[in-house]
Order: C-alpha cells, then structure tokens, then sequence
C-alpha cells in the first residue's frame, strides 16, 4: 500500500510528527499546500496533520475539498495541539472543532488521532500572542486555585517554550495503518 503523510505546520510540532510517522511506516511526505487532488488520488493511506489554532485543523481543507477523490482511501487525521488528550473534555473540544469542517459521512470514514504539542511563546505570530493573551486574563479572573491542573500549567509556563511532543504517541497511528496494510 502507499502512504502519504500530509502536515500543516506553524510552528513544527505537527511537521516533527509528520517526520515521525513517515519515517516509521516509510511514506512520502508533502506539506499540504504541496497537495492537491491528483496527488492525493495517487495513494491508498492518506495521513493528514494539522496545528489546532482556536478549534480549527490546520490544512484540513485538503481533505474536505478533495474528499470525493479520496473517499475510498484510508484517511486518518492527527491534530497537534497544546492540550492534552488524556483529556476526555478537550478531546471533546477538538471533535466538536471537526464537526463544523467534516459533513457525517467524512467522520464516518476518517480515523482522528489526538496528539499534544507545545507552544513557544517567543516565537508565536501577533494573533496567537493575543489570542494567549486573552485566553491568560480570562483564567486569572477565575482564580488560580479554581483552575485544573492543565490550566495552572498554561498559566505557570506563559511565555515561555513548553513541549509536549512525544514520539511514543505515534504508536496508534502507525499500527492502525500497519493494519490497514495487512
């Protein structure tokens, strides 16, 4: 079978897992601006990663506008984020996110996969600044000690480079898609 893994990357966590996984099951690897429909056609795997910026998948809208042409691929999503997935209330967060993108036949036939990143606070664009910066203000108006665990960790390491990822968190994906090949 032939695999193609697909990432949109802002700040490299989701690329860095993109390069694990291909490497791990030996796939071709395209960040996704570099895909389009007759590329995509072209494999029988496609592995999709994207950045989760304010609920949204990075690059997700590779596979919705060319679903029709990939439908009968096997097609697994990884989102990236700073959240962590152990979480049953952000995974929730996350799918709802993916609902307002993928009709019930996409979430049907796509396998999503949840994996935490990090965040470099030196190096996020204007938005994500402000958009942390908000985010900050409204968990101190509620008090730290309401706050849950993951929570106080935003707030304690604000502004700073914090990293999550984590290599052995590829495993379900690359043994589903060795499943998938056998």
């Amino acid at each position: 079978m032939k695999c193609l893994v697909t990432y949109a990357s802002k700040y490299g966590t989701t690329k860095q897992y993109a390069h694990w996984i291909a490497e791990e099951l030996s796939c071709d690897i395209k960040d996704a601006k570099d895909v389009n429909g007759s590329i995509l056609a072209s494999y029988d795997v496609i592995i999709h990663g994207g950045g989760l910026y304010a609920g949204g998948l990075s690059g997700i809208q590779t596979i919705v506008r060319n679903f029709d042409v990939i439908s009968d691929k096997g097609i697994l999503l990884f989102s990236c984020g700073l959240a962590d997935p152990g979480d049953p209330g952000n995974i929730e967060h996350i799918e709802k996110g993916l609902e307002k993108v993928l009709t019930p036949e996409m979430r049907r036939k796509i396998r999503q996969f949840h994996l935490r990143g990090g965040i470099n606070y030196p190096e996020l664009g204007m938005v994500h600044k402000a958009m942390m910066a908000m985010l900050r203000k409204s968990m101190l108006k509620k008090g730290y000690e309401n706050l849950s665990s993951e929570d106080r960790l935003m707030l304690d390491t604000y502004g700073k480079f914090i990293d999550f990822s984590d290599k052995n968190t590829i495993t379900p994906i690359v043994e589903y898609v060795k499943n998938l090949k056998s």
